[in-house]
């Protein structure tokens, strides 16, 4: 595979959307891969933007919050994010089969669009079976490009006949993954293993179809990948040997998180495993790195632009006592550096990636930034502490970098001038730097979109709340919780005329539009 690099974010005057695919205004609960997406894609071109960022698409679980950032596979997809529209057209179900619940336009109810689309799901199933002999049906070529698949769909099938009990509880010898166990295991499980390929194979189809009408509409896609995988997951089980796990519970020795800080003094206790990126057997870390090239390949066969999340770990990582409550007893080890993003390029090729290089960032982890020549981030919400060496101020950022008025994991830019725990210094001189002398907040997402859109930065991104001016009701996730998060909805009427054509000529007044 060679990368598209015909559009780079670094030397190029641009600017996009933040908005997750599920997020997406639609019949169906939830927002797709289908005619949702394409009509956003429609949006973002009138609009005048060139970037549409996404989070991670990968299937989630109610055991972690609905959450995308943990997932059951680095791989997979997630079904529900599959379009029935775009099932109806293949004839794999009828127009009359589609006729949703009352689903809720501004919010998603994970149990309610679960079994929906579960129902659909296994109704194309079944009309697939019919039509398309195993011989020559396409999942077969599928599987061929996708080896992961198979793993995958047999950790499910086992998840399913468990209870979902964690793989690391299951019976020993499919715990060690004995070929005996998985051979028989593969027999019994055949029909439930067939149908999530099934779900595999239309998800990565239509995302092609998705990543094809973008791309000619002059739209590039930034994906996001989480650094690290849940320890529940496929890729722990079916790769143990490259965690740090306990040879014979297969839990985790050390888990991943961050020390205490000045947000939280018993620092952030993740919970997923660890990668053994210090491991001297040369065959061990040969496996690691072929592992994540496999993932970043895959990556890129569906986005054109990578935020690797965690960033700061790749040069150290906090390793937790699996046995601790809290990150305190942790200590840093040190990551794979730059080798390992030199390595991934001579196999891939250049890779365009932006570094999620936010909250306590040493000397040495900004050196592998700028050595690897990886645009940062920088949040506009984080700059108006007073300090005028604050790296976040517009007149501190670089063209090397790319500009936010927030992020998914923060307050919407509403939110934080209602927000009672902001000083009103810091409004203050936030309205100041967008030449206000008011204290509206109702118009205080268009100041902060007027600093993006006007700083340095090639690359602005603006989330789709801050363009709409919404107030923390619409917040996407509050770290530290796990209730309430990854549910907003936009709503279909939101994406207007109006909107768009104010964005647009905002857009084209500071340079961010190509002639």
């Amino acid at each position: 595979m060679s990368i598209d690099t015909s559009v780079n974010i670094l030397h190029e005057r641009s600017s996009g959307i933040l908005l997750p695919v599920f997020s997406l205004p639609g019949p169906f609960g939830i927002g797709d891969i289908g005619l949702p997406s394409r009509h956003f894609i429609d949006f973002l071109k009138k609009s005048g933007q060139r970037y549409w960022q996404i989070l991670p698409v990968g299937p989630t679980s109610r055991v972690f919050g609905d959450s995308p950032y943990m997932s059951y596979s680095a791989f997979a997809g997630n079904p529900l994010l599959i379009s029935p529209d775009l099932l109806a057209q293949q004839n794999l179900v009828q127009k009359k089969e589609l006729i949703p619940p009352d689903f809720s336009e501004h919010a998603i109810h994970y149990p309610q669009v679960s079994a929906y689309k579960k129902s659909i799901l296994r109704l194309a199933w079944k009309r697939f079976q019919l039509r398309d002999c195993a011989e020559n049906s396409p999942i077969s070529d599928f599987v061929r490009s996708h080896p992961w698949v198979n793993d995958y769909s047999l950790f499910l099938a086992l998840k399913e006949k468990y209870s979902d009990t964690p793989w690391y509880h299951w019976p020993l010898p499919l715990r060690h993954r004995e070929p005996v166990a998985l051979k028989q295991a593969a027999l019994e499980l055949k029909e439930s293993i067939e149908y999530f390929i099934f779900e595999q194979y239309l998800f990565f189809s239509q995302w092609q179809q998705l990543r094809t009408y973008a791309n000619e509409s002059g739209i590039r896609i930034i994906g996001d990948l989480p650094i690290y995988v849940a320890v529940d997951g496929a890729d722990v089980w079916a790769n143990q040997q490259l965690f740090r796990l306990d040879t014979v519970s297969g839990e985790p020795t050390h888990v991943a998180g961050v020390p205490p800080d000045y947000f939280s003094n018993t620092g952030q206790r993740w919970g997923n495993p660890l990668y053994r990126w210090n491991t001297e057997n040369i065959l061990e870390k040969n496996r690691l790195f072929d592992w994540w090239e496999q993932r970043l390949r895959l990556n890129f066969d569906l986005v054109d632009t990578l935020r690797i999340d965690h960033f700061r770990g790749f040069e150290s990582y906090w390793a937790i006592p699996a046995a601790d409550e809290t990150a305190v007893n942790g200590q840093w080890n040190p990551g794979p550096g730059q080798p390992f993003f030199e390595e991934m390029d001579r196999r891939l090729g250049d890779m365009s990636i932006i570094a999620e290089d936010l909250g306590d960032i040493t000397p040495e982890v900004e050196a592998l930034r700028r050595g690897l020549g990886y645009p940062g981030m920088k949040i506009l919400l984080f700059a108006f502490d007073g300090t005028k060496e604050n790296s976040y101020l517009p007149y501190n950022t670089e063209k090397n970098s790319v500009i936010y008025t927030g992020t998914h994991d923060n307050d919407t830019a509403v939110g934080w001038y209602l927000s009672p725990e902001v000083s009103p210094e810091s409004k203050r001189q936030a309205k100041l730097f967008a030449n206000r002398q008011d204290t509206d907040a109702g118009s205080f997402h268009q100041d902060l979109i007027y600093l993006a859109l006007s700083s340095p930065p090639n690359l602005a991104i603006l989330p789709m709340q801050d363009i709409l001016g919404f107030g923390n009701d619409c917040r996407m996730n509050t770290p530290g919780t796990t209730k309430n998060n990854w549910q907003w909805r936009c709503v279909e009427h939101s994406l207007n005329e109006g909107v768009a054509v104010w964005l647009h000529d905002l857009t084209h007044l500071f340079g961010r539009i190509p002639e």
